[in-house]
C-alpha cells in the first residue's frame, strides 16, 4: 500500500485503500499496522487532523480489527 509521510511525533506515514477499507499506519518505532473496515470518510478526517497522534488514540486505537504487517 502506498503511504504518505506526515508530520507527527508518533507516526511516520499513513495510507488508505478504499477498495478494501484498510488503513495502514507506520509508527516511528518502525512498526506497521493495518486497521480493517475503516470508513473512507474517517480517512479524510484522520489525514486532515491537526494532531494525527491524538486522532489515532481517540478514533482508531482499539476501535477496529488490526494486524501488524511490519
Amino acid at each position: 500500500m502506498n503511504r504518505e509521510y506526515i508530520e507527527s511525533s508518533m507516526i511516520t506515514s499513513i495510507g488508505y485503500d478504499p477498495n478494501c477499507s484498510i488503513l495502514e499506519v507506520e509508527f516511528k518505532s518502525g512498526a506497521v499496522w493495518q486497521y480493517f473496515d475503516y470508513p473512507e470518510f474517517l480517512w479524510y478526517e484522520f489525514r486532515n487532523s491537526e494532531s494525527k497522534g491524538k486522532f489515532f488514540h481517540r478514533e482508531i486505537k482499539n476501535q477496529y480489527s488490526e494486524n501488524r504487517v511490519g
